[in-house]
């Protein structure tokens, strides 16, 4: 396959080094780089070349995760490597005086040396230590955090929001700034945390930063599982996850392009084997290498809970959904034809009506909002074909998003209405972009309309938006195409089709505020942040509206 056979993209605090040091000491990240595709040198002693990680807090408890590399040629997908027992330790104190829980668990080569320990009897919105060790050799030593009692009355929580990180396009820097921050009670990954292509597939290999491994696209379980110990050796990554509780969802490249329940835009069945295969490897690899605790066998899809301030619906927008049809079509509308599935609509149906808490937020995958095109210059109509699936000649909706399967939108936005849920924010990624928007009842007569929700959207860590695709300055030619698009979409209340980085929300009784920050240079491995925009919708408003500065 070739970079232009990729019909779509899954698309369009400054920190002293010294922050990031106290999290990953370099020794153990050149370690975990030197680790990832060769034997660990000659020592036969374990190493914990990919970091630690936590995810999925609860109250009384958090999913720890690492990787042992038990012997040097027991590298990721490699299969070899004999069992070991893997202890790990939880403690008040960095130093380890105070441990509140302990235990041990083997890792196997069937598990491709990862291990998990879903640990409980911790206290709630309670900060902790983790580590884990194997045969006298101690792993870097990581902070997590439960979250708050189920009744507690919490004044504030504040979340990193992060999608889209594409080794080859550029460095995630974006990991480094928010494992700096202390204020966070976890971070969000929306989606698209590892890329499936082979090198130079996207981008083009004149743009390429730094090269995959493995260096073919990924189709096996061995490939998936290399491709995950790549990304684990990343230094920003891994002291990503050393700072916070990560809670993840995937979205396609998880898999592959644009992939749903029976193939992906990029898989050949007669040259790349069975799909279903292809997805259980996917899958198999991904709940090996990631901190995530899966709430149904095969998926992702779960809620947890934030004391009374807000719910989190984490969705799964790609294991049961229908086949994207063709832009523009009436096929869109086809009430047979999901991007949930119905049992999990009808699980975040209950769930939103069912809440208690002053908030209900939705982890997302891919956009929810409706986006029209109006007439565009052919110049920015065919990078944006690119970005959001459309066709050249252009057209109204983009059939892998939600645009593509209007009824689950329709039957969701309704049951919002019927109901009088308020306060429901959809938190999205996959688009590279960062948008803030009202969810409209009927785009066709916003503002006159009602607004059943608002969303926030955060651009990619990485992966190429508009500038990359045209390959000319940010915020140049893109200034029309965003106002053609606002002016067609008047829910649509910011939009950023350049700029790489990431978002931090924060939500108390009163609003729920997105500030957008945005990186220097993604392909400077030490590029700075800065602050961009803020966007908040206050209680029960159903509205977006611009803030002023970002929340202290």
């Amino acid at each position: 396959m070739t970079s232009h056979d990729i019909s779509r993209r899954t698309a369009v605090t400054a920190v002293a080094a010294t922050a990031t040091a106290a999290l990953l000491p370099a020794a153990s990240a050149q370690a975990a780089v030197a680790a990832t595709d060769s034997p660990a040198g000659t020592s036969t002693a374990p190493v914990f070349a990919h970091g630690v990680a936590s995810g999925d807090p609860l109250p009384d408890g958090v999913l720890l995760w690492t990787r042992v590399t038990p012997e040097p040629d027991a590298v990721p997908g490699s299969g070899r490597g004999p069992a070991v027992d893997v202890a790990w330790q939880v403690a008040e104190d960095d130093g380890f005086t105070r441990v509140v829980a302990q235990g041990t668990v083997s890792a196997t080569a069937a598990t491709d040396h990862t291990v998990k320990a879903d640990v409980r009897g911790l206290r709630p919105a309670t900060g902790y230590f983790f580590r884990f060790t194997c045969g006298g050799v101690s792993s870097p030593t990581a902070r997590t955090r439960t979250a708050p009692a189920h009744d507690a009355a919490v004044p504030g929580i504040r979340f990193g929001v992060v999608s889209c990180a594409n080794w080859e396009s550029g460095h995630f820097s974006a990991y480094r700034h928010l494992a700096a921050r202390r204020d966070l009670d976890a971070v969000f990954h929306l989606g698209d945390y590892i890329y499936e292509y082979g090198t130079g597939q996207y981008p083009a290999p004149k743009y390429v930063v730094r090269p995959h491994a493995p260096a073919h696209e990924i189709i096996t379980l061995a490939d998936y599982r290399t491709r995950h110990g790549r990304y684990k050796t990343d230094p920003d990554l891994q002291a990503l996850h050393h700072a916070h509780p990560v809670v993840a969802i995937w979205d396609d490249h998880e898999f592959a392009n644009d992939a749903w329940t029976g193939g992906a835009e990029n898989h050949t069945p007669g040259t790349e084997g069975d799909w279903a295969a292809r997805v259980a490897a996917a899958k198999k690899a991904y709940f090996e290498w990631m901190p995530v605790r899966p709430s149904v066998e095969g998926t992702t899809y779960r809620r947890l809970r934030f004391g009374k301030l807000a719910d989190l619906h984490l969705l799964d927008l790609r294991s049961f959904r229908s086949q994207q049809v063709k832009p523009g079509s009436g096929k869109v509308d086809d009430p047979e034809r999901t991007i949930t599935g119905r049992a999990q609509l009808d699980w975040l149906k209950e769930g939103l009506a069912s809440s208690d808490t002053a908030w209900r937020l939705v982890g997302n995958p891919v956009m929810i909002s409706p986006v029209a095109f109006g007439a565009l210059p052919a110049h920015l109509l065919e990078p944006l074909a690119k970005l959001l699936g459309l066709p050249s000649g252009g057209v109204t909706i983009n059939s892998d998003q939600w645009d593509g399967y209007t009824d689950d939108r329709r039957e969701l936005i309704a049951h919002l209405n019927d109901r009088g849920i308020s306060n429901t924010v959809f938190l999205t990624g996959d688009i590279h972009m960062a948008w803030a928007n009202d969810v409209p009842t009927k785009a066709a007569t916003y503002p006159l309309s009602s607004s059943a929700a608002t969303e926030f959207v955060v651009t990619s860590v990485s992966s190429d938006n508009l500038d990359d695709l045209l390959h000319v300055a940010p915020h140049t030619v893109s200034l029309a195409a965003a106002t053609a698009l606002k002016a067609a979409n008047r829910h649509v209340k910011w939009l950023d089709m350049d700029s790489h980085g990431y978002g931090v929300l924060d939500v108390t009784a009163e609003q729920a505020q997105m500030d957008y920050y945005v990186l220097s240079d993604k392909a400077d491995p030490a590029a700075t942040a800065s602050w961009a925009r803020s966007y908040r919708t206050r209680s029960k408003s159903q509205r977006v509206e611009r803030a002023d500065a970002p929340v202290r």
